[in-house]
């Protein structure tokens, strides 16, 4: 899992504008499960605290899902976090998503 979270990681939270959208999207309450897509990876929401991402990939028009990993809310937010505090993004809030 590590690995595969490492690499979402180095792939999706490149600049504020990204990590800003995954980052609302995890965060947000009005949003009680869906997808957010990303450049390489979605991230499902299950429900409001459980989530899955994955690498997908549309092969002779078929969707194709590689590499996934689960992970609570307060998890990813924790990981997510720390990768962008690391990249000098300024941290979102869950007020600010609200």
């Amino acid at each position: 899992m590590q690995e595969i979270l490492t690499e979402f990681l180095e792939t999706e939270i490149t600049d504020q504008e990204y990590y800003d959208g995954v980052i609302h999207f995890i965060y947000s309450s009005n949003i009680r499960c869906g997808e957010y897509e990303c450049n390489q990876f979605v991230v499902k929401k299950m429900d409001l605290l459980n989530f899955i991402i994955f690498e997908e990939y549309v092969i002779d028009k078929k969707r194709e899902i590689h590499h996934s990993f689960s992970a609570s809310k307060s998890k990813l937010l924790k990981a997510i976090n720390e990768y962008a505090k690391k990249q000098g993004f300024i941290i979102r809030s869950f007020d600010w998503a609200n």
